[in-house]
């Protein structure tokens, strides 16, 4: 058959065309994986137990389990696994209406009775969150009705820290839990490595992405260079020096937010070096926190004047404590100091070890020998609900954005989290808990902080803010103030 020229021209047009979308570059597929390297490692699955207070399992537990009700980045409470609740006049009972069908990812229903059984868990356990709960009972008057009675006013907050798992699980069952939430385990090694996909049977709206990894990257800088080179999509709790390195980067945003975290340096009241006002304020005075917190955190830290974080309600200003080391020396004196004692400072992230060191060195200027102690989170978790320790250096935040459940759960007597005991602010503390008025409750938290304050049940010296940074093309990240992003939504 002969070829015409037409044919000819259009055969080579052709093979030019074959040959440019050989070489042409193609679009990046859409990226399927969304991996975050979260500041605090998760040790447990398990929202009820031991470590349920821990910010690293509350930040799995949003995403494998569900919430009758879940607090916003304004600090406002939202219908989760409820769709409406009710409540008397004065607070001491609350009714929630579940939404109906609501199914766990192995197709088992959900029902109250699973509300009821994770509430009674988590009293069973009597772990940190039991505290919020003392003289409650919970009903269930049909599948999808639950009632919480209490002798007191109950906050929306308390009761949004309830994760509701299956009514017959057990301890063994959280190395692959089964929830209701929006994503359900792949794998999970404690500390290193949590892999999820999507939940399908999800009452809400489904993830879109493959997968949803929680990988934890000890080494601040190793976690922002993977950041950077685009191995992990998201990282939070970035240290100031390293902000203007990661905002020159185009394909990161860098984000600020405040939260509710307040660097709480608790003294061991319970032992005889620290069983005194005197020595505890005068260790505090010893430190020149003013110009360490300017010094190492510019921007993420802010001197406090309170035991909570302003974003909570019950924060009141106190006075300011002054940095004057001969006096701090002089009144160690005065209260016969041991000298020649060593104090362990025990704490875990590791972003912190600088910050110990500072405090350490200003110590030491008084003649105060300390010694920072880092321990692993489970170790650490261990030690303090033991009291197997000196000084106790944490970030104490405030999940329910009231007073009531740090002040109320931490600082009686019964609670024995600090070794101090004093019966004027338990009685501070229980009314505070028994009324709804709120000027009236602020002005008992201002007495009560002023008192934890005044006495130096620890240090607190700065109020923090978390520093996020994601890469540039992920959607659905946003900063949260209880440093536990919801991550439901994320993708590319």
């Amino acid at each position: 058959m002969r070829k015409t020229r037409t044919s000819l021209a259009f055969a080579a047009l052709a093979a030019a065309a074959l040959a440019l979308a050989a070489c042409a570059p193609t679009e990046a597929p859409v990226k399927d994986t969304v991996v975050v390297a979260p500041q605090f490692a998760t040790e447990s699955l398990d929202p009820h137990g031991a470590d349920g207070a821990g910010i690293g399992t509350g930040q799995a537990a949003m995403s494998i389990f569900s919430r009758l009700l879940a607090p916003d980045s304004e600090g406002s409470f939202h219908p989760d696994l409820a769709e409406s609740w009710d409540t008397n006049t004065d607070g001491s009972e609350w009714t929630f209406h579940l939404r109906d069908g609501v199914v766990f990812s192995d197709d088992t229903p959900l029902t109250s009775a699973d509300v009821v059984a994770s509430f009674d868990r988590i009293m069973t356990l009597n772990g940190p969150l039991a505290g919020n709960f003392t003289g409650v009972s919970v009903d269930a008057a049909d599948d999808v009705t639950v009632t919480f009675t209490s002798a007191k006013p109950m906050l929306a907050g308390q009761l949004a820290l309830i994760f509701v798992t299956k009514a017959d699980v057990t301890d063994a069952d959280f190395a692959e839990p089964i929830g209701s939430g929006p994503y359900v385990v792949e794998s999970f090694a404690p500390s290193e490595s949590l892999k999820l996909t999507p939940n399908t049977k999800y009452y809400g709206d489904v993830p879109t992405i493959g997968e949803l990894e929680y990988r934890w990257i000890p080494e601040v800088s190793t976690r922002l260079t993977a950041l950077q080179t685009g191995e992990v999509d998201a990282t939070w709790g970035i240290p100031d020096d390293q902000v203007a390195a990661l905002k020159a980067n185009s394909d990161v945003t860098v984000e600020s937010s405040p939260s509710t975290l307040v660097v709480t340096m608790w003294f061991n009241s319970s032992r005889p070096t620290f069983a005194t006002s005197e020595v505890r304020n005068a260790l505090w005075e010893a430190v020149d926190f003013d110009t360490i917190i300017s010094t190492l955190f510019p921007d993420s830290g802010k001197v406090s004047d309170s035991v909570l974080a302003p974003n909570v309600f019950g924060s009141t200003p106190q006075d300011p404590k002054k940095y004057d080391p001969d006096a701090a020396r002089a009144a160690l004196e005065k209260a016969g100091f041991d000298f020649g004692q060593e104090i362990q400072i025990q704490y875990k992230e590791a972003e912190y070890t600088e910050f110990m060191s500072a405090i350490v060195s200003d110590l030491a200027k008084v003649g105060v020998k300390a010694v920072p102690v880092q321990k692993e989170a489970a170790v650490f978790l261990d030690d303090l609900l033991s009291l197997n320790w000196d000084v106790n250096f944490q970030l104490v935040g405030t999940p329910t954005y009231d007073a009531a459940q740090n002040l109320g759960r931490l600082y009686p007597c019964a609670a024995n989290r600090n070794g101090y005991c004093n019966p004027e602010l338990d009685a501070i503390l229980a009314e505070a808990g028994s009324i709804t008025d709120e000027d009236e409750r602020l002005d008992l938290y201002d007495q009560a902080n002023a008192i934890i304050w005044g006495d130096a049940v620890g240090m607190f010296p700065m109020v923090v803010n978390t520093t996020y940074a994601w890469r540039t093309g992920l959607n659905g990240f946003e900063p949260d103030p209880l440093t536990k992003p919801d991550l439901s939504h994320v993708g590319y």
